[in-house]
């Protein structure tokens, strides 16, 4: 779907002022602006989308209505006559999802000795990790440290991160790069050899690696590739429903569901490693979402019923740069490599309004606001945005920069007739990443013993922003090392007594006494976009 006569008199003004904007960059805000535009336009400070969670063991901790409407839920397994006498698998680790956490986490466990069984709602690399574009941060240039893009990440998050998990994340930086490399990544590089890197938002170096803007794609690509050669077992299309505990109270395996025959399954392990990802598919606030169809908060919610402690629930990451138009790509990821590569923001009158690398939270609030104040322009289907001047990258660095550099995304709009090396795109924020989760240490464990997490259903490092690029690294760090540490802590683990769900009927009862009634149950597990109505069923 083309741009309209309408919107093409509109880019006549992008047009217009794209050569006094070229090369002269617009001012970032002050902290104190930040935190004014944050305020004021971010939904992350709406207090009609939070609330208090009233049972567990955060209880007290805010977060998104939609997302505390699963954790106040009952299981799914309530009411359910699941047979856990008899074990369909019997392993060391259960890796549960097959994104990029989940499938690092079982390479590294696998490397380790142990006896390994990968499970997936969907399939082997059907994940939010395939669907990122722009890039992986990793200070490893003479004029970078770790130490730089510790003061980066920290800053990024408004110093609220977790100090230990930011020490790590960037330590193992450069370590990751290397290992993605012996695997077989095809990252950018020079004639040379040396790796091309790009700024993101808030970066004060130039670390961002990339694979074209098609990054993830690329890492799952290598990860899939060995995990199928090492012939590590995996099941797909079987969710895991909840956790299994000994009579100590420790993790030993899980309930399945198989989606296919409709039928769930017991799972013993020794160790469990959380890798669901994220939860756009709730769609907090409305917001569309960049996020994979599966992204719906189980691991989260299995995790909280068994006793694991939230962490920075009440933030949510929404990229600046989602498309508003056409309809058919609405919510779709337009990466941060894009405005990396030097294009800016533009209102109605082709005015750049706010510095274009910002930190995600601000660039978000500073889009917001200006639709707000009248200054965005109304797409056919009445959706608010702004332009992104795209073609500005091609302005500034030469003819053939954009093909270089974003292939996916010339192809994606060409589809529907737009072409990004001459026209703007129609971009707004969209709901992009789960700042929060479950709480992990250094080596991805939970205070639940025998519990790890890994990737976006975990939740420290990023503090109350992520930057661009610390997701892919997140989930390729802290899956490592899950997958190393409940591999090693394995050989020494002892299931005690027979296994029970007894958690989700103290849960139960906790929902009880706090006076929760609720249609719902949980995990959600796949997302409701067709309930059934009367009129319907």
């Amino acid at each position: 779907m083309a741009y309209t006569p309408q919107m093409r008199e509109l880019i006549k003004k992008v047009e217009a002022t794209r050569p006094s904007r070229a090369n002269n960059p617009f001012p970032r805000k002050t902290p104190e602006e930040r935190q004014e535009v944050l305020k004021n336009h971010h939904p992350d400070y709406i207090e009609a989308g939070f609330r208090e969670i009233k049972v567990g063991v955060s209880k007290g901790d805010r977060a998104p209505q939609e997302m505390a409407d699963l954790i106040e839920a009952p299981s799914r397994l309530e009411g359910v006559d699941v047979d856990i006498s008899e074990f369909a698998y019997d392993v060391d680790v259960l890796v549960v999802g097959a994104g990029g956490a989940g499938t690092s986490a079982a390479l590294e466990a696998h490397e380790q000795g142990a006896k390994v069984l990968l499970a997936t709602k969907l399939r082997l690399g059907d994940a939010n990790t395939v669907m990122a574009q722009g890039g992986i941060q990793a200070a490893d240039k003479p004029n970078d440290s770790p130490a730089q893009h510790y003061l980066d990440v920290m800053g990024g998050g408004g110093f609220t991160n977790v100090p230990e998990l930011v020490k790590t994340l960037v330590n193992d930086a450069p370590l990751v790069i290397g290992w993605l490399e012996k695997l077989g990544c095809m990252f950018d590089k020079q004639e040379d050899g040396t790796m091309v890197t790009i700024h993101g938002g808030g970066t004060s170096r130039k670390r961002m690696h990339a694979a074209r803007d098609y990054t993830g794609a690329e890492i799952m690509r290598t990860l899939r590739d060995e995990f199928v050669n090492r012939q590590i077992e995996a099941i797909e299309f079987s969710p895991v429903i909840e956790l299994l505990l000994d009579e100590e109270g420790k993790v030993g395996g899980a309930v399945l569901y198989n989606l296919e025959t409709e039928r769930y399954f017991a799972v013993r392990a020794k160790t469990v490693i959380l890798a669901t990802g994220g939860s756009g598919r709730l769609h907090f606030q409305g917001f569309p979402t960049t996020n994979h169809y599966g992204a719906t908060a189980d691991g989260v919610i299995m995790g909280y019923h068994a006793g694991a402690k939230l962490a920075f629930m009440d933030t949510i990451q929404y990229h600046p740069t989602g498309a508003a138009y056409p309809p058919q790509l609405l919510g779709l990821l337009v990466t941060e490599k894009v405005r990396g590569l030097g294009a800016q923001p533009l209102n109605i009158n082709g005015e750049q309004f706010t510095f274009h690398l910002e930190t995600r939270d601000v660039e978000s609030a500073a889009i917001i606001q200006e639709c707000q104040k009248g200054m965005g322009i109304k797409t056919p289907s009445g959706i608010d945005a702004v332009w992104l001047d795209a073609p500005l990258i091609d302005y500034e660095q030469g003819e053939g920069t954009i093909d270089r550099q974003l292939p996916a995304m010339v192809r994606q709009f060409q589809r529907f007739g737009i072409d990004i090396r001459k026209d703007p795109i129609v971009i707004y924020p969209t709901l992009h990443y789960q700042n929060g989760g479950l709480l992990i240490d250094e080596n991805g464990r939970s205070n639940v013993e025998n519990l790890y997490v890994a990737g976006e259903n975990s939740g420290g490092m990023h503090g109350r922003n992520r930057l661009m690029g610390n997701s892919l690294l997140d989930i390729l760090v802290f899956g490592r090392r899950a997958g190393r540490h409940a591999a090693q802590v394995s050989k020494e683990t002892e299931i005690k007594g027979k296994l029970n769900l007894d958690h989700i009927k103290d849960y139960s009862k906790q929902l009880e006494d706090a006076g929760i009634k609720t249609e719902n149950t949980a995990p959600l597990v796949l997302p409701r976009y067709c309930e059934k109505t009367a009129e319907t069923s």
